[in-house]
């Protein structure tokens, strides 16, 4: 058995699922490796994600721990027979691998939901913006590994699945750059929001009922909801959060962000006041 040396977020996801199956069926690693002819080890490199597992192994366990979603079933084994190389392969080993898991997670999504209070999000960002972004790292990026990741955060733009965004009043106005570079953001985020595919609502400074300030996220609907993941930006790239309980506390979250919101006519409207007090 061949290992990987750096799974995937997607591949890690795949061995966090099996196990929590296995938990479920109060199987220990052993018990589970015996039904399958194998060892401890083995069964443990495949649920951290360093291992394969086959179609035909995959369900067998599913059998064995009485899993009766064959919906979430046939997810987990696309999940174990997918061989896409998709575009991003384009920088491994040039950017970190988050921007990598990233890209592959944007692939497989089905939706996309986001709240954004202090930046305008990278699927909306508009190159001078993102190279505006990128340049306030500290420690300073070099030329190259900038515009690396400017033209990663270009490439991630195009998806075409549906996309919401409730985005504060905040974040629209804070200038990453100059005036000029904050006129064609706006003008962007107007006009992307007018794609049948993409909705977008602000909250004003001014609207009551704002209490969530902390409520920054982006969530990823999967082929299933079990299979959805919240991401959230940490000191060092990005963190996946994706344990049922967590999931529904921000779903519940982005309801609750977007009942406060401005409806998307209102929020364009309002973009371009913005936009003209610039």
């Amino acid at each position: 058995m061949v290992l990987r040396r750096e799974p995937t977020a997607r591949q890690l996801r795949l061995g966090v699922e099996l196990r929590r199956l296995r938990e479920g069926a109060g199987l220990t690693a052993i018990e589970a490796a015996a039904l399958l002819g194998a060892n401890r080890v083995q069964m443990s490199h495949i649920e951290n994600g360093l291992a394969g597992v086959s179609e035909q192994r995959l369900r067998r366990l599913a059998s064995h721990y009485a899993c009766m979603d064959e919906e979430f079933i046939d997810a987990l084994v696309a999940m174990a027979t997918d061989r896409t190389r998709g575009w991003w392969e384009e920088y491994r080993g040039l950017l970190p691998t988050s921007f990598l898991d990233l890209s592959e997670l944007d692939h497989h999504a089905v939706f996309q939901h986001e709240v954004a209070v202090l930046y305008v999000p990278g699927l909306l960002q508009t190159e001078d913006y993102a190279r505006a972004v990128f340049s306030g790292r500290v420690p300073e990026l070099t030329h190259d590994e900038l515009e690396l990741r400017v033209g990663h955060r270009m490439r991630r733009q195009q998806l075409s699945i549906p996309y919401e965004l409730v985005i504060h009043e905040s974040a629209l106005r804070i200038r990453v750059s100059d005036r000029a570079a904050a006129r064609a953001q706006l003008a962007k985020l107007v006009e992307r929001s007018e794609a049948d595919h993409v909705t977008v609502r602000a909250i004003p400074f001014d609207l009551d009922g704002f209490a969530r300030a902390a409520s920054t996220m982006t969530y990823v609907g999967g082929s299933v909801p079990k299979l959805d993941t919240v991401v959230r930006d940490v000191p060092h790239g990005s963190a996946f959060i994706d344990s049922e309980g967590q999931l529904s506390v921000f779903r519940t979250r982005f309801r609750k962000v977007e009942a406060v919101s401005l409806d998307p006519s209102r929020s364009r409207d309002f973009m371009n006041r913005l936009a003209k007090e610039l």
